[in-house]
């Protein structure tokens, strides 16, 4: 399942940078930064990538998850610092 979660934020990330065209966002890999310091994204692209991950997640796995809410957003170490952080908090949302 964590591969298939990796996958799919890469997809995100790389369909994202179509429109964004950042550099960092070439070629995504676990380490890639996403958002905080040293991330590719700035808040905007951020909201984007959450709704596509999302509907990418529902797609995939037929779950529905909130990616952006008061868990996320209180946790000390955020979700979204990486493609690896993401793709953990992804997986404790969709087995629940």
């Amino acid at each position: 399942m964590k591969n298939q979660i990796e996958a799919i934020i890469i997809e995100a990330l790389q369909d994202l940078n179509d429109d964004i065209e950042s550099e960092s966002l070439e070629n995504p890999n676990k380490d890639t930064k996403i958002f905080g310091e040293d991330g590719a994204l700035d808040s905007l692209a951020l909201v984007s990538l959450i709704s596509d991950l999302e509907e990418g997640i529902h797609d995939h796995f037929d779950k529905d998850v909130t990616l952006a809410d008061e868990k996320a957003m209180s946790q000390r170490r955020s979700p979204f610092g990486s493609v690896e952080t993401l793709t953990e908090y992804i997986e404790i949302l969709i087995n629940g």
